[in-house]
């Protein structure tokens, strides 16, 4: 197989059934907005953005979108508008709430306008997007169904959707972030993907530069999965840049 190939196959199997489903983001904050836009897009949804209370409202209703991810604290109206106005035109579009705001006051609020999910900032995009996904399939009877069930390359089978990983058949029993981040490289595979990208995407924050969390659990990965782990053909580092997952053997790079 060749890496254009794998590369499709790596797409159609961790995108699954998604790519027809839009999605709308209310969500002040450019940075973290645009972030999680290309995060999903990655994983085949349509994503539209909103900042603000009214214009959210207008594209969820004139959209008609599969889920919205939604933030509380928008400037002028709140989320809580939002919802309650979303609630009283009708609609039953599954909405996530996406915000910093913990009390549980705020949850129970929330809830009781009628969200379907709650979730606390910071919080990782593969958690995010597992939870999209577990709401998409309560919602949508028959959502991701005919997903393929897995992705191999070399003696390793990764089964995303039962979060299991086998090497030469046998069962390798892995930490869930250590799972978490050989998917986040599957989805980049043969790219350099920087510690900060990593930290984003599986832990949710943006901690100092000299944090060793990536550089622990890459070695946790190598340890079960490379036959050679002093010496990587698959998982490697790229001194100075960050970590490549290569589908087909390379030579081992040094850690830095």
């Amino acid at each position: 197989m060749t890496e254009t190939q794998f590369g499709t196959l790596v797409e159609e199997r961790l995108d699954g059934a998604t790519s027809a489903l839009k999605i709308v983001i209310v969500e002040d904050n450019p940075h973290f907005a645009t972030t999680l836009l290309n995060n999903l897009e990655i994983e085949g949804f349509v994503v539209e953005l909103a900042s603000n209370v009214a214009d959210g409202l207008g594209l969820i209703l004139t959209t008609h979108p599969a889920l919205v991810i939604l933030d509380i604290m928008l400037p002028g109206r709140t989320g809580y508008d939002l919802l309650q106005a979303l609630r009283a035109a009708g609609s039953d579009v599954p909405v996530i709430v996406l915000t910093a705001r913990r009390d549980e006051e705020d949850k129970l609020r929330g809830f009781g306008m009628g969200a379907d999910d709650y979730i606390t900032k910071p919080v990782s995009l593969l958690e995010l997007i597992a939870r999209m996904r577990a709401l998409l399939r309560r919602v949508r009877p028959g959502f991701e169904e005919t997903a393929p069930q897995s992705i191999r390359f070399a003696d390793i089978e990764v089964h995303p959707a039962t979060r299991t990983v086998r090497r030469n058949g046998a069962l390798v029993e892995l930490r869930p972030k250590e799972f978490e981040l050989l998917i986040a490289l599957l989805r980049r595979h043969d790219r350099i993907v920087s510690r900060a990208e990593l930290l984003r995407d599986v832990w949710g924050y943006h901690p100092s530069a000299a944090s060793r969390t990536v550089d622990t659990h890459m070695a946790g990965l190598r340890q079960k999965l490379e036959r050679y782990p002093l010496a990587p053909r698959h998982l490697l580092t790229v001194r100075a840049a960050g970590y490549m997952l290569r589908v087909h053997e390379s030579e081992g790079a040094s850690d830095t």
